[in-house]
């Protein structure tokens, strides 16, 4: 991020000058989540393409209401700790940037966009997502990727610096899933996968069967597999340069690959 070299105030709250390119700012102490979302939609209505939120504290369904008839997009710089549902339905080609670490839910049913954390995120992460991308410098907690899935054409992605826990993709229908284990500290996630159905995990590192669900498959990495990784480890390193591996480390790394074994792991309960 570019230093501020001046500000004053504005309707918004503080201006700042980043290179001569004025951007607005929101100061989030004691807004309540409605009023922090009614100013954002305000400064995108009326032309607005960037905003930094400063002291954000648990408001919740950050960057949900901007959806516009014209698809408007709006770039969003958040300093602090978001509440619940960041990114939520998050539609169009937004981005938003957390300069901090992020509660539950980040990008639940989000359609299109991109998300950024620079630190962790807690449990649900990805929940039903069906388009777009993001990308968690750390860890992230229980239940991420619980029925991602693939919709109109759109393959979500998501990218995970460190390790997740317990129930990693569950009943995933598509998409992609990288856990990086960027300090090695191992999978020790259980349930890995369970009820799932489509879409495909890379982890870095290892596991074993013992902690995936009946319902996956843990193979090598092919070829394919190679290239979506070099594609998607690139951009994680460019949205984190202070990360201290390297490309080429992390990809001459070891990685398995986990897919469901069927797309109807349950037809059998099912009358036809």
């Amino acid at each position: 991020m570019a230093r501020a070299v001046t500000s004053e105030p504005g309707i918004f709250g503080a201006r700042q000058y980043y290179q001569n390119v004025e951007i607005p700012s929101i100061d989030a102490r004691g807004l309540e989540t409605r009023e922090l979302n009614d100013q954002l939609r305000e400064l995108m209505l009326s032309g607005g393409k960037r905003v930094q939120i400063t002291n954000v504290c648990g408001q919740r369904y950050i960057g949900t209401r901007l959806y516009t008839p014209e698809h408007l997009e709006m770039e969003i710089e958040i300093f602090g700790t978001p509440g619940n549902d960041l990114a939520a339905f998050l539609y169009g080609h937004h981005k938003i940037t957390v300069h901090g670490n992020a509660q539950d839910g980040v990008g639940n049913t989000m359609d299109d966009g991109e998300v950024v954390i620079d630190g962790r995120a807690g449990d649900v992460l990805g929940f039903s997502m069906r388009g777009g991308e993001i990308y968690v410098r750390e860890g992230c907690g229980y239940r991420t990727a619980l029925h991602m899935k693939e919709y109109d054409g759109k393959r979500p992605v998501l990218v995970v610096g460190g390790t997740s826990q317990d129930f990693l993709g569950e009943y995933m229908a598509g998409g992609i899933v990288i856990i990086l284990d960027m300090e090695v500290q191992s999978h020790k996630a259980n349930f890995i996968g369970t009820g799932m159905h489509g879409g495909v995990i890379y982890l870095r590192g290892d596991v074993d069967q013992s902690q995936v669900g009946d319902q996956v498959e843990i193979s090598p990495v092919d070829e394919a597999d190679r290239t979506v990784l070099d594609d998607y480890v690139s951009r994680f390193l460019e949205r984190f340069p202070e990360v201290e591996k390297r490309k080429y480390e992390i990809l001459n790394s070891q990685f398995v690959k986990l897919a469901p074994r069927s797309k109807r792991p349950y037809s059998d309960l099912y009358a036809y």
